[in-house]
């Protein structure tokens, strides 16, 4: 885990990347109206593994992409109701994972939800920036951008 002296200075896009999830250049909006980071998937499958509670689920990678599915796991943090931006309540999925941002990693929590109507796979909320980002609202990808990265997403 990092603890970074300087915050990064970021935009209301970036890119990111999940390892844990064998995700890498997952363009992102991030969004400190948001309280709760959130990832689309589809399919959520509950499993039990070694006694933990598992959900297996399908992510599309590339958000200009959308044909191309993965299915990955993780293991179940919690299940929280989370209002969204329209005011609906959900239950949701929430598990940890790691943030790889501007070349630093952190832990951070991601709800799994349904975004397919939206423009990005994946919201940042502000709880995943605390202490770690400075957002500038008129920049898009102020860390940059990794070309032809669709092979690290298999």
């Amino acid at each position: 885990m990092d603890t970074p002296n300087e915050k990064l200075l970021v935009g209301s896009l970036e890119e990111c990347d999940l390892p844990e999830l064998n995700i890498f250049s997952l363009d992102i909006r991030v969004d400190t109206g948001a309280t709760t980071s959130s990832l689309h998937v589809d399919n959520i499958v509950n499993e039990k593994r070694d006694g933990d509670h598992w959900v297996s689920f399908d992510i599309h990678p590339d958000s200009h992409n959308v044909t191309k599915v993965v299915r990955r796991s993780a293991k179940v943090k919690s299940k929280r109701t989370i209002k969204s931006s329209n005011a609906d309540k959900e239950q949701r999925y929430v598990i940890d994972t790691t943030l790889c941002l501007g070349g630093r990693n952190w832990l951070i929590e991601v709800t799994l939800t349904d975004r397919s109507n939206m423009s990005y796979l994946m919201l940042l909320g502000r709880e995943a920036m605390c202490g770690r980002v400075v957002v500038d609202p008129e920049l898009e990808y102020a860390l940059g951008q990794r070309e032809n990265t669709d092979e690290l997403n298999n």
